[in-house]
């Protein structure tokens, strides 16, 4: 399916509580989510036939939600039951989810309280974000112009569509000028995260990573954060600023898509796929692929 419009796709999409066809899960143009960002989605990796931590995404949808000043008119165990039984119908092994929940279209301007609160899931095969033959050998980021608003200006704790729009321009921008991908500063000025990723460095055999306190806190750094202190490998979270670069001796970024992926160059600042990160590949790929073993064991 690689190439094929995702309009174009075969298969099956839970939508409002029913499957239907692929090409008829459709909404109308007048839908406040388009017009307006009132809009929530999750990204999560299948691996083995079995979704990634998929209860702690779930409940984040509906955070994500809560926080967008709507709810979702379905239960963490109803989208969690309609995800693995999409991942049957789909014939999925290793793949991308999508849930998505959006405001609708009685009304049309601003507000949009007696709005209907919509809800879609899709799955599909997706293979590594980047190429793999990069991955190992580290891609490189370009800096953004843009930078992650202030926690006053902007519902960072929500996973809302419309917070990504500075994120996509970034990384036009930064695949225009040949990189793979590009660093976001916050309002401050300090180190923030990828267009769509967090972001941590290596330190004298220390993990650095910036705060969480205007961008996501994701769900795979967290993660990558309890596989680093098993090797009891020290995590320092903290205010970074973009001097202080030159000082990391190793960079990669997380995320249920980039899951996790070294980075040899940010703009002038360059970094060695070491062995801290080589080991953190490796431990994220066991650990997802141990969870898919406990999860069919268990049932």
């Amino acid at each position: 399916m690689a190439g094929v419009p995702f309009d174009q796709r075969e298969g099956v999409i839970w939508y409002d509580g029913k499957i239907v066809d692929w090409a008829d899960a459709n909404v109308h143009v007048l839908t406040h989510g388009l017009h307006y960002g009132s809009c929530v989605f999750e990204g999560q990796r299948a691996y083995g036939g079995e979704i990634f931590k998929l209860d702690e995404h779930t409940r984040r949808l509906h955070a994500s939600a809560e926080v967008m000043g709507f709810e979702i008119p379905y239960s963490v165990e109803v989208i969690n039951d309609a995800c693995r039984d999409l991942i049957k119908r789909m014939n999925l092994v290793d793949a991308y989810f999508r849930p998505v929940a959006w405001r609708g279209s009685e009304m049309m301007a601003v507000s949009a309280q007696r709005n209907t609160i919509h809800m879609a899931i899709a799955a599909w095969e997706w293979p590594s974000y980047f190429k793999p033959e990069e991955v190992m050998k580290g891609i490189r980021l370009d800096m953004a112009k843009y930078r992650r608003p202030d926690p006053k200006t902007a519902p960072y704790k929500s996973k809302a569509a419309g917070l990504y729009m500075i994120c996509t321009l970034s990384k036009h921008e930064a695949e225009g000028r040949g990189y793979a991908d590009a660093l976001m500063l916050d309002y401050r000025g300090q180190v923030a995260e990828a267009t769509g990723a967090n972001v941590f460095f290596v330190k004298e055999g220390k993990l650095h990573t910036p705060t969480p306190d205007c961008f996501l806190d994701g769900i795979t750094r967290r993660t990558v954060i309890e596989l680093a202190q098993r090797r009891g490998i020290e995590v320092v979270e903290r205010a970074i600023m973009p001097e202080e670069l030159a000082s990391f001796e190793e960079c990669f970024l997380t995320g249920t898509a980039v899951e996790v992926t070294p980075v040899s160059e940010i703009g002038e600042f360059n970094f060695q796929v070491g062995d801290i990160s080589r080991a953190l590949v490796t431990d994220y790929q066991a650990e997802v692929r141990a969870h898919a073993n406990a999860m069919r064991a268990a049932s």
